[in-house]
């Protein structure tokens, strides 16, 4: 049963939409949300569905707030979540218009929990006991975007599913290696690192170095990029693992998630070039690399 939830006016709605798609455009990213490469119908519940992740991210990372501060804002957007999945008209009027799109796109409710889930262990979990743990943090961070923009596709298939799980987890530690220095300053001082920590001991690398390097105390050693070109080599496996992806969806859809790939390996490339000395020089893509990006996606690479 697909009802829709009344009362809200088609302006409050039009400004909740507008609004939440300059937020997916406000925050820079190496990767493109709701391009303008997208079907024009796609880009509205995409800024939505990224409205939801963004802000829900912020809660968990931004400002000055305490832990519990943040985890009751995180209960909040949960409570609203649950009156929508059980057809009860939510208090907020984004939560009202992401009920209509999530009911006429007849989305899945359990990718939106999972992104709440994972960003409330942000919260409360700042180290990564080995990669399998950072891998289950991806599965609930990154792979229920994936998940849900399958289904806005109507390409949610088993396989699809797996190799958008493979890209969205490989774009998440991306993230991860390329801000490092901003992550390990994170969660009211408690520094989060989100690699692995036995990798972390096996290849010498420490907390108090990881310090030194953010503070620029000491350059990066041998060690630490040899530690980096093991994580990069890792995580470009992963990502190819799912690259077919881009050229089995169809259209603009195919366009957008070949530039998405494409985008992913830019930042590999860039990193290396630094040999991982990501504290002072982090990567970020420029028109040139948007270019590169763009003749890799058209022409199927």
């Amino acid at each position: 049963m697909n009802k829709v939830i009344p009362n809200e006016t088609a302006t409050d709605m039009l400004a909740v939409v507008n609004t939440s798609l300059i937020l997916a455009n406000s925050h820079y990213e190496n990767f493109p949300v709701a391009s303008v490469f997208l079907p024009q119908n796609l880009r509205e519940p995409i800024g939505l569905i990224y409205s939801f992740a963004r802000q829900a991210d912020d809660f968990a990372d931004e400002g000055n707030l305490s832990n519990e501060q943040r985890l009751s804002l995180l209960n909040n957007f949960r409570d609203e979540l649950d009156l929508l999945h059980a057809y009860i008209k939510p208090p907020t009027i984004f939560f009202a218009t992401l009920g209509n799109m999530i009911r006429a796109r007849k989305l899945p409710y359990e990718p939106f929990y999972d992104l709440l889930d994972a960003f409330s262990q942000d919260v409360v979990k700042t180290r990564y006991v080995n990669y399998d743990e950072v891998l289950d943090y991806c599965t609930r961070s990154a792979n229920p975007i994936g998940r849900l923009l399958l289904h806005l596709y109507d390409e949610s298939s088993i396989k699809n599913i797996q190799l958008s799980d493979h890209i969205c987890s490989a774009l998440q530690i991306i993230n991860f290696l390329q801000d490092i220095a901003i992550d390990f300053k994170k969660n009211n001082g408690k520094q989060r690192i989100y690699l692995s920590q036995d990798e972390m001991a096996a290849f010498g690398i420490t907390e108090s170095q990881i310090q030194n390097f953010v503070d620029g105390v000491k350059a990066v050693d041998e060690n630490w990029q040899q530690f980096m070109l093991f994580n990069l080599h890792r995580v470009n496996a992963l990502l190819y693992s799912g690259k077919s992806l881009g050229r089995i969806l169809p259209g603009r859809i195919g366009f957008e998630m070949r530039m998405i790939i494409a985008g992913g390996e830019r930042i590999i490339h860039k990193i290396s070039q630094v040999n991982g000395d990501i504290f002072k020089r982090r990567p970020t893509l420029n028109y040139w690399d948007w270019l590169v990006i763009f003749f890799k996606a058209l022409f199927k690479r």
